[in-house]
This record gives C-alpha cells, sequence and structure tokens, in this order.
C-alpha cells in the first residue's frame, strides 16, 4: 500500500484527484499511479506548468496519466497535471496570480505566506519527502523562444543521478544549474533529492511535436529507472551538449528589445545579442556577448523590464560532448 497527499492507494490502482496544499482552496489536478510490479521501485514526481502558459508538459502529463498501466509500472508515479491552476485558467503569464509568486523562485516558501508562499511550503513538508526525483515540465514563455534543452542541479550528491537520467532524455542541450530556490533545485540542494527541469516549447504555443518529445521523454525517464514494462521510445542518435557554464543577460533598464540572435545560434565573443531603444527608435544600449556560444533560449517580445531576461547562452570554453 501507497501512502501519499492523504490517500491510500493499493498495487496496480491509479486515481485520479484534486489535490488542496495546506487543506485550502487551491487545487492542483493529479494522477496518482501505485504500481502493481514487484521490485524495489523508486517514487517518481512529474510536475507541469509550474509557470502558467507553458502548456507542453501539461498535455504530455495528461497523456502519460492515460497511457500509463500499474500493471505494467514498478513504483509509483505522482503526474502534477498542472501545478499553477490558477494562473492557468485566469490565462496569465509565468507567476501565480494570488499573490505573483514564482514558483521556481520562492522555495522553501511560508506555510503561513501568501497562496504561493503555501503551495511551495507544501511542497516541501508533503511532496519532496515521499519522491526519489522530480521532473519538472517547462517551455519558453510568451515572449521566450527556446531550444529544448534540460537544466540539472550542480549540487555534489545528486549531480551524477540527475545528468545520468538527463543524458537518456532525446534533448541536445544539458546545463549545469545552481539553482536552489526553485521547485527541482531546493529539493537538489537542500534536501538531496536529485532531478532536472526539461524545457520544451515556446510563445505560449501547444504544438504536437512538442508535446511528443516531452512525453518520450518521461517515458525514457521511465525506461532509464526500470520502472515499466514497456517499449521505450527511441532514443536519438546525436550527440548532447554539456555546458557547465551559462552566460545570462538581463537587462538593466526598461526598453522595446530588439534581438540579433536566434536559439540554437553560436555567437562569438564581442558579437551583437541585441539592442535597447524607446518608443521613438532611439538605441539606449547594445548587448555583446562576452564569449562564444551557443543561444539556448532568448527574449522575442519587443517589451522589457529591468532585471528581465534577454539572452542565455551555453559558453563554449565550459562545453563537452556526452
Amino acid at each position: 500500500m501507497w501512502k501519499i497527499c492523504g490517500y491510500e492507494l493499493n498495487r496496480g490502482e491509479k486515481l485520479q484527484v484534486m489535490l488542496h496544499p495546506n487543506g485550502r482552496e487551491y487545487e492542483i489536478p493529479a494522477t496518482l499511479i501505485c504500481g502493481a510490479q514487484e521490485g524495489v521501485g523508486m517514487t517518481l514526481l512529474i510536475t507541469a506548468q509550474i509557470h502558467a502558459g507553458e502548456y507542453n508538459g501539461t498535455a504530455a502529463a495528461m497523456r502519460l496519466a492515460k497511457k500509463i498501466d500499474p500493471e505494467k509500472l514498478r513504483g509509483n508515479v505522482i503526474l502534477m497535471h498542472c501545478v499553477n491552476t490558477t494562473g492557468f485558467w485566469q490565462q496569465v503569464p509565468r507567476f501565480i496570480p494570488q499573490d505573483h509568486t514564482d514558483l521556481n523562485a520562492d522555495y522553501p516558501g511560508n506555510e503561513s505566506g501568501t497562496i504561493g508562499q503555501q503551495v511551495a511550503a507544501w511542497f516541501v513538508k508533503e511532496i519532496f519527502p515521499a519522491v526519489d526525483f522530480i521532473a519538472d515540465l517547462h517551455g519558453g514563455g510568451i515572449s521566450e523562444t527556446l531550444a529544448p534543452c534540460i537544466f540539472f542541479p550542480r549540487a555534489p550528491k545528486v549531480r551524477d543521478c540527475a545528468l545520468e537520467a538527463a543524458k537518456k532524455m532525446n534533448v541536445k542541450y544539458l546545463l549545469a544549474s545552481s539553482n536552489s530556490v526553485g521547485e527541482y533545485g531546493y529539493a537538489a540542494n537542500c534536501m538531496d533529492i536529485p532531478g532536472f527541469i526539461l524545457e520544451c516549447g515556446y510563445g505560449g504555443l501547444t504544438r504536437e511535436e512538442w508535446v511528443r518529445q516531452v512525453q518520450e521523454c518521461m517515458e525514457l525517464l521511465l525506461d532509464h529507472f526500470d520502472m515499466y514494462l514497456m517499449e521505450p521510445p527511441v532514443r536519438k542518435k546525436y550527440r548532447k551538449k554539456l555546458f557547465e557554464e551559462t552566460e545570462y543577460l538581463e537587462s538593466d533598464m526598461r526598453g522595446v528589445w530588439y534581438p540579433a540572435v536566434c536559439e540554437n545560434q553560436s555567437v562569438k565573443k564581442g558579437d551583437l545579442l541585441g539592442e535597447l531603444g524607446d518608443f521613438f527608435g532611439n538605441m539606449k544600449k547594445r548587448y555583446y556577448a562576452v564569449g562564444d556560444g551557443t543561444v539556448i533560449y532568448y527574449t522575442s517580445g519587443m517589451s522589457v523590464l529591468e532585471g528581465d531576461a534577454l539572452v542565455a547562452y551555453g559558453l563554449e570554453d565550459s562545453a563537452e560532448e556526452v
């Protein structure tokens, strides 16, 4: 028997529920699957739409929830189809609309705080201690274009486990991350739970090829951990590139943004990355690459505020093929 989130599941049982963090009105649609197969199994947590408007992970989670047969599963799977549910229904980008909390930047949260802080605290108290690996499904925001990639933690105790899993995914770019205040980052650095973020899709769009890619990666993850008795998707044959260092360019002023790069593009040190101007077409600042690199994502919309992300590029002198 598996006990999780106030529910009890017998082996071979699948349950679709609305989870209520801290017993409040906030709800998260989830599928809980308790495997019937014998053997030592792990518990895998798959979360989607921590950031509202990043839809492809939600679509893939819904498909996985229907496809996974508990009779063929070893261990347990928690699929949270959409964590930022109010953001989804209110059609806002990224944050929880009630309090503007970024659930990828506000851990460990606060049980007595705002809605978003309570959701983060609920993960820390109720969810993380019950899981062995976290796959967090993201994508580029409404104004953010990206190449499919995986961020994995640098945290020494879990790095190897997370990286080995990331290598098995059908994604070309793998990036080491020092994030310790997001969902998987906090779990890795503060609770020694391995995991990664899979980024796929962008622009507030849901496309079949992106949904399929996310679903295939999650099936490959189940296969990697020997959790599911099925024929896994074919792994892509291309070499993957691991970046130990990534340059994250942020705007230091409000302005009208004109990017000069695209995702997957190679840049050389000193290349123009983009320009910031005003509504009258006057250029205020130009941004240049600090080193040779590969563009992973960039802001493709015109409106940027101070502190907004502009371009992220993996630095080639820290890269290796894996």
